[in-house]
C-alpha cells in the first residue's frame, strides 16, 4: 500500500540466528542485518544457513542499502549470497566492516561499496533517516538504530545488554534511546534472546575474575576456547596472561585473522612481544603459556575438537593441561560440545565450561533491562524479535505489564508483514521466507526433500536392488540381487538377504510381461513391495533404490 511502512523479518523471529529485517516505504527498502544460523542436528551435511531473500531479489530495485548492527556471523553471514545477487552499499561500524570486508575477500566481493559510520552518525537512504546509537554486547562496535521514517520513528535495539563497566569503556548510549522516547516512537523492534531469564545481564568484567582465579591457581598449560568474533573476551585473556606471566599464542585462521583487524583498527591490544607464534609453542615452559584458539561449539574441524581427538599437528594434550571453554552453548551443539569435553577429560586435561564456573557471560539482555528499554523508548507499537517462539512471548508479556496494549504488540513469524499507517498498525499478509541450506559450494540445492532422505539413511541406511531385464521379451535375465548400506550387515544377516530376494523373485514371477517391460511401473511394485515387507517383519523404513538393467 501506498504511504505506508511495512516491517518485514525474513529471519530472526521463532529461531537464534537469521537476522534479517526489512524496512519498505514506497519504492524505498533498508534492510538491517544479514545474517546465518548454524545447522541443527537434524540438518545432516549442512554446513550453515540462511534466510530466503527472494522477497529482495524480486525488489532489488528499490534497496537503498544494507544496514549491520554488529559484526557476529549470525548478524552478517549471509551478506556474501545476497551480495552476489544485488550490489548495494553496506553500511556499519569500523570494526564491523573489518570482519565483513575479510569475508568478502574470500566471496570475490571486494567490488562491494562499504560505508563506515560511527555512533550518533545519520544516514540518509531515501526516505529513510538512520542514526546509529550505541550499545554494549558481547562483540565491540555494536550499534542499535534510530530510524526516522515518513509515518514516525522507529527504533531497533540490535542486540545488547546494559553493561556498566564494559571493557573497552564505551557505555551505551542511554541518552540517545531516552531522546526518542521523549520524541515519540512509533515502533521498538528489540531483541529478545534473554527475555525468559530474571534479573540483570552480569558485566563482561566478571569474567576476568573468574579468569584470574583459574589463571592464579594452574602451573599447567591454559588453553582458553571462544569465539573468533568476541574481541572482548579475547581482550580479558590477553589481559590476564599478561598480568600473570604468560605469552599468548593465538591458533586458528579464523580469531587471527580477527585479532589482527581488530589490533589494525585499535580495538585489541597486545603488548609487545607477548604474542608468539605457534610454533614457538614448544620452547616455553608449561607456566608460561595461554593458547586462545577457536571451537567452544563442538566445530569438527575446529582447532579445539582436533586437539581433544589428537589429531592437532603442534598441540597435544598432557597432564595438568586446563582448558575454558568461554562460550554459551548454541542450542543444538549440547552433544558435540559433550562429547569435546569428555575427550579432554580423557586425556587429562582439567575442563571449565559454564555450567561449573563463570567463564562466561551473556552479550543479551535480561528481563529487567529489557524492561529499562521498553520503559525510556515509550514506543506505540511493538515486535520482539531475536528469539525462539516463547523469547518473543516472554517479551510480550514484558511489554503488556508496562501498559503496552496487547493489540499492539505484534509476535511474527518470518515473512509475515507488519503495516503501519496514519490510520494504524496491523498484519497484512505475507511475503515469501524460509531457509536456503548451505552445503559446500552448493547453494540451495539442499532442501526439505534432501535432508529427509539423509536422514532416513542415517536412522535406517539403505536397500539396493539390482535387476537385468531383456527389453523385447521381459525375461528376467540376472538378479534380484541386493546390497545394502546400514540396514543390516550382510554377511551376519545373509537370511534376512536371502528371505528378501526369495520375496522379491515372487513378486516378479507374479506380474505379467507387460508390467515387467515397464521399468518404472516394476520399480514402483518392488520398492513398494519391499517397503511394506520390511516395515511388517522388521520395523524398518530404509531407503529402497531399484535399479533395473535393461539390455
Amino acid at each position: 500500500m501506498e504511504n505506508t511502512l511495512s516491517v518485514i523479518p525474513l529471519g530472526g523471529v521463532g529461531e537464534i540466528g537469521l537476522n534479517m529485517t526489512v524496512l519498505e516505504y514506497n519504492n524505498d527498502i533498508i534492510v538491517i542485518d544479514a545474517g546465518l544460523m548454524f545447522p541443527e542436528e537434524d540438518m545432516l551435511g549442512v554446513d550453515f544457513v540462511i534466510p530466503d531473500f527472494s522477497y529482495l531479489l524480486d525488489n532489488r530495485e528499490k534497496i537503498r542499502g544494507v544496514i549491520l548492527t554488529h559484526g557476529h556471523e549470525d548478524h552478517t553471514g549471509a551478506l556474501p549470497f545476497l551480495l552476489k545477487e544485488i550490489n548495494v552499499s553496506v553500511y556499519g561500524t569500523p570494526l564491523t566492516l573489518g570482519l565483513v570486508k575479510e569475508k568478502l575477500r574470500e566471496h570475490n566481493l571486494e567490488h562491494t561499496k562499504l560505508v563506515s559510520v560511527k555512533p550518533r552518525e545519520v544516514i540518509n537512504l531515501g526516505v529513510f533517516s538512520v542514526e546509529f546509537i550505541r550499545v554494549t554486547h558481547s562483540i565491540v562496535d555494536g550499534v542499535g538504530l534510530g530510524i526516522t521514517t515518513p509515518v514516525g520513528l522507529v527504533v531497533h535495539t540490535g542486540d545488547f545488554k546494559l553493561d556498566p563497566t564494559p571493557v573497552d569503556g564505551q557505555l551505551m548510549d542511554f541518552h540517545r534511546f531516552s531522546e526518542y522516547g521523549e520524541r515519540g516512537t512509533l515502533l521498538l523492534l528489540s531483541d529478545s534472546t534473554n527475555a525468559e531469564k530474571g534479573g540483570y545481564t552480569f558485566s563482561e568484567k566478571e569474567v576476568r575474575r573468574a579468569f584470574e582465579d583459574i589463571f592464579s591457581n594452574t602451573q599447567g598449560r591454559i588453553i582458553i576456547a571462544t569465539f573468533a568474533s568476541n574481541i572482548h573476551r579475547i581482550q580479558q585473556a590477553i589481559d590476564v596472561a599478561v598480568k600473570y606471566g604468560r605469552k599468548i599464542i593465538l591458533c586458528g585462521r579464523s580469531i587471527v585473522s580477527n585479532a589482527q583487524i581488530a589490533l589494525d583498527l585499535g580495538y585489541l591490544r597486545i603488548p609487545q612481544n607477548m604474542w608468539l607464534r605457534l610454533e614457538d609453542l614448544n620452547k616455553l615452559k608449561d607456566h608460561e603459556v595461554v593458547i586462545i584458539t577457536t571451537g567452544s561449539q563442538g566445530e569438527p574441524m575446529s582447532v579445539l575438537s582436533r586437539i581433544a581427538t589428537d589429531e592437532h599437528k603442534h598441540i597435544k594434550i598432557k597432564d595438568g593441561d586446563t582448558v575454558i571453554l568461554s562460550a554459551k552453548v548454541i542450542p543444538g551443539n549440547e552433544r558435540s560440545i559433550g562429547k569435546i569435553i569428555n575427550h579432554l577429560f580423557r586425556q587429562g586435561a582439567n575442563v571449565i565450561y559454564e555450567k561449573v564456573s563463570e567463564v562466561h557471560v551473556s552479550g543479551h539482555a535480561s528481563k529487567e533491562e529489557l524492561k529499562l528499554m521498553l520503559n525510556i523508548v515509550r514506543p506505540k507499537y511493538f515486535m520482539p524479535v531475536h528469539g525462539e517462539y516463547r523469547h518473543l512471548v516472554y517479551h510480550s508479556m514484558l511489554a503488556k505489564k508496562l501498559d503496552i496494549p496487547k493489540e499492539n504488540i505484534f509476535i511474527f513469524r518470518d515473512g509475515d508483514i507488519l503495516e503501519i499507517s496514519a490510520e494504524g498498525a496491523r498484519k497484512n499478509g505475507r511475503v515469501n521466507s524460509g531457509r536456503i541450506f548451505i552445503d559446500g559450494k552448493g547453494i540451495g540445492d539442499v532442501g526439505e526433500m534432501v535432508l529427509r532422505d539423509r536422514l532416513r539413511l542415517a536412522h535406517d541406511g539403505i536397500v539396493l536392488i539390482l535387476l537385468g531385464i531383456e527389453k523385447l521379451t521381459g525375461n528376467i535375465i540376472s538378479g534380484p540381487e541386493i546390497i545394502s548400506r546400514g540396514f543390516v550387515f550382510e554377511d551376519a544377516s545373509q537370511e534376512v538377504i536371502n528371505s528378501v530376494k526369495e520375496l522379491l523373485s515372487n513378486t516378479i514371477k507374479g506380474l505379467d510381461k507387460e508390467l515387467i517391460s515397464d521399468s518404472s511401473l516394476l520399480k514402483a511394485r518392488l520398492r513398494s513391495t519391499l517397503k511394506k515387507y520390511l516395515r511388517d517383519t522388521m520395523d524398518r523404513r530404509p531407503m529402497i533404490l531399484p535399479i533395473i538393467f535393461e539390455v
